[in-house]
Formats: C-alpha cells, sequence, structure tokens
C-alpha cells in the first residue's frame, strides 16, 4: 500500500508539471499573441504578472534566445532561437496529418460526414473522408477531383486561390465534367458566389450537385496566410441546417480555424 502510495503521488507531480516554466511561458506566449515588440509593462500585463515578476523570466529567456530586447526601445521579442524552434516545427507540419484527428471529431460531434481536400494536379482532390454512425451515401472516394465552381469544396479554393489559376482550372473543369456536371456561368456569376464565400469565410451548397445533400466547406490556412485544406462537412438535407449562422456552419468553420493554428496562421482581427 505504501509503495502505491508512493507511486500515485510521483505521477500526480509529474502531471503537475513545473509551474515556474508555465508562469514564465505566458510571457512567450504574449509575444507571439501579440504578434510585435511589446514593452515591458504591456508584455506583463498580458501575461498576467507583475513587472517585477516578468523581468527575471525575460532576462533568463534571452540568455537562452528565447527572446531578445532592443537597444534602442527597449522593448522584447521573440529571440532566434524562439524563431529556430518555430520554423523547424512549420517545416515538419503536414496539414493533412494535423487535420485528421480533428475531421474525425468533427464528424463525430456532428453525425456527419467529412471530407478533407487539398489543391491537386487537376484541381481540388479528396484526400480523406470520414463517416459518421450513419454514413452519407454520396458518390465520393479518395481521388475524387471536386468540380470548382459546381461544389462547395470547388467554390472554396476558388476564393481563395490566385484569379489566373483558377481561370485556367475552371476552364479544364468544364472539359474534364462536361456541361451536364459543370455548366459554364458567366464571370459575374462566379464572382458574386466567390464573394459570398469570402465574406461568410465559408462555401455552401444546398442540395447541389447532389438532390437532398447540404454541405458547408471551410478553408484551412497556414502561416503565411495561404490556402492549403480544406474542410466540407456534408449532411442529409433534412437533418442539416443550411443557414450561414447555423451549427453546422459555426462547427467547419471552428474546426478549419483549430487546424489553422495548428499550421501558424494568425487571423487578421476585423477592422472595429
Amino acid at each position: 500500500m505504501e509503495n502505491q502510495f508512493t507511486l500515485d503521488t510521483l505521477v500526480e507531480k509529474e502531471r503537475r508539471g513545473i509551474q515556474s516554466i508555465e508562469v514564465g511561458g505566458q510571457l512567450l506566449l504574449a509575444l507571439g499573441s501579440h504578434g510585435r515588440p511589446m514593452p515591458l509593462r504591456d508584455l506583463a500585463k498580458a501575461a498576467g504578472m507583475p513587472a517585477g515578476k516578468a523581468h527575471p523570466y525575460l532576462v533568463s529567456f534571452g540568455k537562452l534566445g528565447l527572446v531578445t530586447q532592443d537597444a534602442a526601445t527597449g522593448y522584447y521579442w521573440l529571440g532566434p532561437t524562439a524563431i529556430q524552434l518555430g520554423l523547424v516545427s512549420l517545416q515538419m507540419l503536414n496539414p493533412v496529418r494535423e487535420a485528421t484527428p480533428y475531421g474525425e471529431q468533427l464528424a463525430e460531434a456532428t453525425g456527419h460526414s467529412v471530407a478533407l481536400s487539398v489543391w491537386g494536379n487537376h484541381g481540388p482532390t479528396i484526400v480523406r473522408l470520414v463517416d459518421p454512425i450513419y454514413p452519407l451515401h454520396v458518390n465520393l472516394r479518395t481521388g475524387t477531383v471536386m468540380s470548382l465552381a459546381g461544389t462547395a469544396t470547388g467554390r472554396l479554393f476558388a476564393a481563395y486561390l490566385p484569379k489566373q489559376l483558377i481561370e485556367e482550372s475552371m476552364r479544364e473543369d468544364y472539359k474534364r465534367l462536361g456541361p451536364d456536371i459543370a455548366t459554364p456561368l458567366k464571370a459575374d456569376e462566379v464572382e458574386k458566389q466567390l464573394a459570398e464565400v469570402r465574406r461568410h469565410g465559408l462555401s455552401r451548397s444546398v442540395s447541389r450537385p447532389t438532390p437532398g445533400v447540404n454541405s458547408f466547406a471551410a478553408p484551412v490556412f497556414d502561416y503565411s496566410g495561404n490556402i492549403v485544406l480544406g474542410i466540407t462537412l456534408m449532411g442529409s438535407a433534412g437533418i442539416f441546417d443550411p443557414d450561414w449562422n447555423g451549427p453546422q456552419a459555426k462547427a467547419v468553420k471552428d474546426c478549419a480555424a483549430e487546424v489553422s493554428k495548428r499550421l501558424g496562421h494568425l487571423p487578421v482581427a476585423s477592422p472595429k
């Protein structure tokens, strides 16, 4: 019994970690979230501690190269070690690998099907499908190339990729899929749809191209602000709310935002 108590105590101590590191780490987190050099007073306030308490941590972080201090202004910023660690981490990140567990959680939480897609040689391509307990029977599989204009997934990439690339791919889209599936749209109609996607931060399909199936697609951005992945949530029209502000829209948008955060993306604050 005594040995068990000792083991449990050690496990609990291991879980607690080292409090001073957790406290000091708040300064690094504050610098990262602020996005620019900060004076000691503001940095300490953002980390939730007095300036006198923050300073010794910053001295130690400076010795490790985790922070640096501008000689002219006295402002603190992330140091070369922190930047190097960040670059190594970004190089190792794989969008599909990072998004997969989030896609699985999204499918489980909503009960709807989830598709992960990337921009491939021929357009938006499904690379991962996650079905809930009751799968949605649609003609999708890994490797399926989605229509740019005719699907929520396609319009998502069309809204956030360079216009020249999209114009060329749109022409190929019509040739590949044929007029029955990819009906050519006028330029102003296409731009109206893409502007809607950018306005909502989501792409939507309501019973098109598959009757009785609704979907929302949300973009995943990397640290440079480029779209690297699409997350599409799909469900039967009878139980899938197509409202832009509905629970399905919010769920997939929040999921994509979390994956983007994992990839180092910092969202641009909306102007007040």
